[in-house]
């Protein structure tokens, strides 16, 4: 679920500043890496909430795009991959470790301010810099939820997390799906809070199991 559009101006300007994404970031990465850790070679072929993925892949997934969003953020050149995400195996060997290192590398570059300002690249144009902040918080909450939920865990949701992810989400679900990157948007109860109504807008059920 990488995807490169720009968000809504207008839900944009409900947030402070996008830097404000740094704290639930760090949350997030923290929440994703406790899951990836209770991830067992079993689990490996097991649905997902995110339908074009099992468990296996979307930890490829997560691998494959994980360093570009890190070159993005320090504005460094993208390392070397393979051409498309589906030629990519990197569940392989201790591949939970470096997915582990990989997160918490990723969460340490997006604390740093200057990753938010200005422009940056992932290999294919240039794109604001505060995008790839939203595009890893979405990584990580959404994804953390799709792995919990997949592996019979739970992801620790906080306030901070459900409204950052639903404020993002707000600005990017639209062009997502004429992207195809979501779902159709799910209905969820009144009584919902930010997080599953972040879930609903990503084409999510928050009552999805195995």
């Amino acid at each position: 679920m990488t995807f490169f559009f720009k968000t809504d101006p207008a839900a944009r300007a409900g947030m402070s500043g996008m830097s404000d994404l740094r704290e639930p970031i760090k949350i997030a990465a923290a929440d994703l890496i406790r899951v990836v850790h209770g991830v067992r070679a079993g689990h490996l072929a097991e649905p997902t909430p995110c339908e074009s993925y099992d468990v296996r892949g979307l930890c490829n997934h997560l691998l494959y795009w994980g360093p570009a969003l890190h070159a993005a953020a320090r504005k460094s050149e993208v390392p070397p991959r393979a051409a498309a995400e589906e030629s990519a195996d990197l569940v392989t060997g201790d591949w939970a470790a470096r997915l582990v290192r990989q997160t918490e590398d990723l969460a340490c570059a997006l604390a740093d301010p200057d990753a938010w300002q200005g422009g940056t690249t992932m290999g294919g144009g240039d794109l604001p810099a505060s995008m790839v902040g939203e595009m890893v918080l979405c990584e990580f909450v959404l994804h953390g939820w799709d792995l919990a939920r997949a592996t019979g865990q739970q992801l620790v949701s906080t306030d901070e997390t459900g409204e950052a992810a639903e404020m993002v989400m707000l600005g990017m679900a639209e062009q997502g799906r004429r992207l195809q990157v979501f779902g159709e948007a799910v209905p969820v109860a009144d009584s919902a809070s930010a997080f599953e109504r972040a879930l609903g807008l990503s084409g999510r059920s928050p009552d999805w199991s195995r």
